[in-house]
């Protein structure tokens, strides 16, 4: 068998990580550094005169000219923690190095805290990823696919209407030589042609040639600027779909990441973020070193997410 150079691809070591971030002043220079590269200045202001006040266990910088305070982590995802800035750059650690995904009750484990802490901690950082990967869109040539997350409940409905069922929208992008670059990845509210169309605005560039199968709906993308190529599928196995060997593959990955990392999730409400976490790992898969990293200025830069909103959030959706 050919070797998979991608899985061999260097990621940041746990001792060199430890070195970087292993104590709570080496993280709270990194979150500072990040927030304010040409040092600090007060929001309000502007002004970059300030005294430093020790206020529990982070930084609080009160401006020598209004004299408003603001602490180290007010506006970023850390906001109104209690713990530790170390426990939570090991959590990021942890989260993006973990290439099936961890779940909160491992992170419960290995960062040595309550389950609902862990939790919460698991459900912000995945957050910061879907908010980051909703930046970017697929261009070029994409191949799009309908899929669900979850299976059939007992004494329920088979198939497509199983309660149980979340619909999703898979798609992937490809470059000059047919290999894939990214992916995105979204629940809808169901397989028709407004729901494409609305998921194709949001996640696709106009002007990009997007392939899927027989699916009427998809006929939705050509309503946001696309282009659309159809290949039936008239009962064909996957196997006998050479042209869809990409897009199979990632949702293959993708069954295999959530069943061998989690127990149980509520598909219905969550969905967005325990997708958006397989794929902000997926579209940096060929810089793992340097993931840790950019999921921290991610989190120093969504804002706030408190546990009320967190749970709040997706039953909008």
């Amino acid at each position: 068998m050919a070797m998979n150079r991608i899985q061999f691809h260097a990621g940041l070591s746990l001792p060199a990580f430890l070195a970087q971030f292993g104590t709570d002043e080496q993280c709270a220079d990194a979150l500072e550094a990040s927030r304010w590269p040409q040092g600090f200045s007060y929001p309000g202001c502007g002004n970059a005169n300030y005294y430093l006040l020790k206020v529990g266990k982070h930084k609080t910088f009160q401006c020598k000219c209004c004299r408003l305070q603001t602490s180290l982590i007010a506006g970023t995802l850390f906001q109104s923690t209690h713990l530790a800035l170390s426990i939570w750059f090991l959590a990021i650690y942890l989260i993006s190095q973990a290439k099936t995904g961890l779940s909160a009750l491992d992170l419960k484990r290995q960062l040595g805290v309550s389950y609902p802490t862990a939790w919460l901690i698991q459900q912000k950082l995945m957050q910061a990823m879907v908010e980051r990967d909703a930046k970017y869109t697929l261009s070029g040539n994409v191949q799009a696919d309908d899929a669900y997350l979850g299976g059939e409940l007992a004494g329920g409905k088979a198939g497509r209407g199983s309660e149980n069922k979340v619909p999703f929208v898979a798609a992937i992008s490809f470059n000059s030589e047919g290999r894939p670059l990214y992916i995105k990845m979204a629940p809808v509210p169901g397989f028709s042609r407004k729901a494409v169309f609305d998921w194709a605005t949001a996640d696709l560039a106009p002007g990009c040639i997007v392939t899927s199968d027989g699916l009427s709906c998809f006929a939705g993308v050509t309503d946001a600027g696309c282009q659309h190529r159809a290949i039936v599928a008239d009962g064909r196995k996957p196997k006998e779909l050479p042209e869809f060997n990409w897009i199979n593959t990632v949702l293959g990955n993708l069954k295999t990441s959530l069943g061998g990392a989690y127990h149980a999730f509520d598909f219905a409400k969550y969905g967005t973020r325990y997708l958006g976490a397989f794929v902000y790992r997926f579209n940096r898969r060929f810089n793992l070193e340097a993931l840790p990293l950019r999921l921290f200025v991610a989190a120093a830069t969504t804002g706030p997410r408190p546990a009320r909103w967190l749970r709040q959030a997706e039953e909008s959706f």
